[in-house]
């Protein structure tokens, strides 16, 4: 198995970066829906993620909704 490239790991660490700071944002703002949430995340990773990827964000930050 090949070990993965620097350049992979640098975009790694910077989606856990975004993540984190979405996930903080839509904390912050006190979001109540999934629209309010896609729409922070949105703004926040600005076309640095595939849609895959940005769903997968939405849908975490997402999970805190039902806390709240």
């Amino acid at each position: 198995m090949p070990l993965p490239s620097p350049v992979d790991g640098t975009q790694a660490a910077r989606v856990r970066q975004l993540h984190l700071i979405a996930a903080a944002r839509v904390s912050a703002a006190h979001a109540t829906s999934a629209q309010q949430v896609a729409d922070i995340v949105r703004v926040t990773v600005d076309d640095e993620v595939d849609t895959t990827t940005f769903a997968a964000i939405v849908t975490d930050c997402c999970a805190g909704l039902r806390r709240r």
